[in-house]
């Protein structure tokens, strides 16, 4: 059965206002720039969003008018462009349209003003192609003008007008948000439309300007933030409209006429499937995917569906932004942490697979540079086999670009069915909310924070935030609800960790007889001449961090390449590193990581008492009087 066509819950809120009066300007953002279906015969077709808003806004009494950046003004009917360029001329001549139209067949100056006022009108009209200042004035004019009332008291216009201006960030830019700083063309369109939609008069009538921008951030703040301005969000495509779209596509591909035939492209599988892959494309992004493989008559592959996607996410949000990446290792590769991965599989993978009640939303991981802490969740997010997003750089330089680039990730999001969210460095990232924090960063973390807790997400964006500087998160970031539902510790390894860890780097060298042994502490009398020196081994390697031990693994790697090792070489090697000098910033950050950890079967030692943890208060507070954060 086919797909039901889409039905656009933006365009049912846009309807809603204008018809409530709720409000009379209106700032249309989000995913603007993608094709839109309207029933029709056929089968129907898509259109760009200003076509579909005026075709759905064919009614009677309702004058459309549309202007383009860099193009005219276009009255959609020509007895209603007839009918406003009648009424501005009433109206400057202040007579009544019929009355004027009188006058002019029995006066030669009545006649001439009117020409007059005609051919102004005209040169207005060819004057705003390329001068929006001069075309955002005469909307302005014309609104005026259709709700200024005739000498006899009846409207100049009867009809209502339904204004549609693309480009509303770039007609009207943010910039920094100080007016005086835009150039003074760009001041007089703020002021110019500041002053139309703060108009009483305008408020209480019933024309409608709707406004385009991708971003509310990109309109300049004084028509942006006005009160009588809302906004309304058309969201990407979701599942069943990519769907719909498919099958749209290939239907019409198979009915077009010989002369004009486009072959149907082939397809991998059915298109609920292909719908499912292209999760985060716009109709836009499918028709080229669609055209490209109609054109080169191969089969579309799975493979080549989820290139465009990473393709188009990229393009999106910038590849300083956000990088998608798929983990080759898996936890199988992962040396040590036995707890950790045994936590993974038995609770947090089955939870993040899962899209119920019990899915969780994401996971804090804390712990000291060097833990090993990207490595593991990476492997972990390898396991769930989904795209991987790794955030960085979400906070631009530039004025309203933070909120920008925010809104497309927003959008991306939740068009997908399924991904994660891979987020190192987290606490430089995302800032704090407190009264030291920059507008544009507490906003942003108010942001970020409302996503790790949105129902439509749950189950569907899976937050990993790594950090060595838990404290430094939001404590809104670290509640329950978000990451702090868990905040996994990553340390040091320890006891039969440690011992992986040593016979891991060892069987990198060749040293299978020594590694095999795994209980140093107590090693079996038969022996002792070749635990000894094992022994000594791991006191040499105390205070190793994963990061460390792949280090000397490397570097005993490349020390073999040249003649085969032996233990007294490794150890020989060993003495000779000095680890560097960040020693009581790792046990800051580990302490850290202790306190703020969320399950006592990821501590050291799970039976830990109050007093421990006070102890562990009490050496925070101690480092930080010597200046250790």
């Amino acid at each position: 059965m086919a797909t039901a066509a889409p039905q656009y819950g933006f365009f049912t809120e846009l309807a809603r206002i204008i018809n409530a009066g709720q409000s009379r300007s209106l700032l249309v953002t989000g995913n603007i720039h993608d094709l839109y279906f309207l029933s029709g015969e056929n089968g129907g077709e898509y259109q760009p969003l200003v076509e579909f808003l005026c075709s759905k806004c064919a009614v009677p009494g309702l004058i459309r008018v549309v202007y383009e950046l860099n193009g005219p003004i276009r009255i959609l009917d020509e007895p209603h462009r007839l009918a406003i360029r009648n009424s501005w001329v009433s109206w400057r001549a202040a007579k009544e349209v019929d009355d004027l139209a009188l006058a002019a067949l029995s006066s030669k100056r009545d006649q001439a003003q009117r020409e007059m006022l005609e051919n102004e009108f005209d040169a207005l009209v060819r004057d705003a192609i390329g001068k929006p200042t001069v075309a955002l004035e005469l909307l302005r004019q014309i609104s005026l003008c259709s709700r200024t009332l005739t000498p006899q008291g009846r409207p100049y216009l009867a009809e209502n007008l339904f204004i549609v201006i693309e480009g509303a960030d770039i007609l009207l830019p943010a910039g920094d948000g100080d007016l005086s700083r835009l150039s003074a063309s760009d001041r007089h369109r703020v002021t110019v439309v500041q002053d139309w939609f703060s108009d009483p008069g305008f408020m209480n009538a019933d024309d409608s300007v709707i406004l385009l921008a991708e971003s509310r951030s990109e309109v300049h703040p004084r028509v942006a933030r006005l009160p009588a301005v809302l906004s309304v969000e058309v969201p990407a495509p979701d599942m069943a409209a990519r769907q719909h779209y498919i099958e749209w596509f290939v239907d019409s591909a198979a009915k077009v006429t010989v002369g004009r035939k486009m072959p149907v492209p082939k397809l991998w599988a059915g298109p609920a499937e292909l719908a499912q892959f292209t999760a985060g494309l716009s109709v836009h992004a499918l028709r080229q995917l669609l055209i490209g493989a109609a054109h080169s008559g191969e089969a579309l592959s799975a493979a080549a569906v989820i290139a465009k996607v990473v393709d188009f996410i990229r393009a999106q949000l910038g590849v300083v932004v956000i990088v998608l990446k798929k983990p080759r290792h898996r936890l199988t590769d992962v040396v040590g942490f036995s707890k950790l991965k045994v936590l993974l599989k038995s609770e947090l993978l089955p939870r993040f697979r899962t899209t119920g009640d019990d899915a969780l939303s994401g996971a804090a991981v804390a712990g000291p540079i060097g833990g090993g802490k990207t490595f593991i969740f990476e492997a972990a997010a390898s396991e769930l086999d989904l795209p991987v997003l790794v955030l960085k750089n979400i906070r631009s330089q530039w004025f309203g670009q933070t909120d920008v680039i925010f809104e497309r990730l927003r959008r991306v999001l939740e068009a997908l069915v399924k991904a994660v969210i891979f987020v190192d460095e987290a606490d430089t990232q995302f800032g704090g909310v407190g009264q030291d924090a920059h507008e544009t960063e507490r906003r942003l973390t108010g942001k970020i924070q409302q996503m790790m807790s949105d129902t439509k997400l749950r189950g569907r964006i899976i937050w990993l935030l790594m950090t060595a500087r838990i404290h430094l998160l939001s404590p809104d970031i670290r509640r329950p609800g978000r990451v702090g539902d868990l905040i996994i510790p990553v340390l040091d390894p320890e006891g039969e960790d440690r011992q992986e860890f040593l016979r891991w780097v060892l069987k990198a060298v060749g040293l299978q007889d020594v590694a095999k042994y795994s209980d140093v502490a107590t090693p079996p009398a038969t022996a002792t001449q070749v635990q000894d020196p094992l022994r000594r081994l791991d006191e040499l390697t105390r205070g190793y961090s994963a990061a460390s031990f792949a280090s000397l693994r490397s570097h005993l790697k490349a020390k073999s390449v040249a003649s085969k090792l032996e233990l007294a070489d490794v150890e020989a090697i060993v003495r000779d590193h000095i680890p560097p000098a960040i020693e009581d910033t790792r046990r800051y950050q580990t302490l850290q990581a202790l306190v703020n950890c969320t399950r006592r079967s990821l501590l050291p030692d799970p039976q830990v008492s109050d007093s421990t943890r006070a102890a562990w208060f009490d050496e925070l507070r101690a480092l930080e009087a010597r200046g250790i954060r």
